[in-house]
């Protein structure tokens, strides 16, 4: 019962909207002040629309709303000055880039935890929020150089 397909892919396009921005905000350094301010515009409209639909999805409250806008502002705004230090730093390494994206992801999902109710979280982990915690932890283990045993 998805009233948003790309809901389903919240933090996947949350990755991608920030890898998106790196390049974007990159390049209006380097081409001036209207160009950085246009990419800032661009991701706080992106913010905006990825907050609406949460909004929707999950029937927020206001205060909650308020939750969900200042947790993506500033985790994604974070993510994204991590990925221009990166840059910055001529890392050529995706793996850290990836290390970066699940940080930050995993960030929001612990907030969002804090501040919806039951029903609701059930609701935002069907929408895929579950099968993204699970392939960061997969990930994670994976960087860790472990394997999962049968036990577990």
């Amino acid at each position: 019962m998805n009233f948003f397909v790309g809901m389903k892919q919240l933090f996947i396009s949350l990755a991608l909207a920030a890898l998106m921005a790196v390049p974007t905000m990159a390049f209006a350094q380097d081409n001036g002040n209207d160009k950085a301010e246009e990419a800032e515009k661009k991701m706080q409209e992106y913010i905006d629309k990825e907050v609406e639909k949460l909004v929707i999805t999950l029937n927020l409250e206001y205060w909650q709303e308020f939750y969900a806008d200042s947790t993506l502002n500033h985790n994604i705004k974070a993510l994204n000055d991590e990925y221009k230090a990166l840059s910055s730093a001529k890392v050529s390494n995706r793996d850290l880039y990836i290390a970066a994206q699940d940080r930050w992801e995993e960030k929001t999902y612990e907030s969002f935890h804090r501040f919806l109710n039951e029903k609701q979280w059930a609701k935002y982990l069907k929408n895929g929020a579950a099968r993204e915690q699970k392939a960061r932890d997969k990930r994670k283990l994976k960087a860790a150089g472990g394997k999962k045993s049968n036990s577990e």
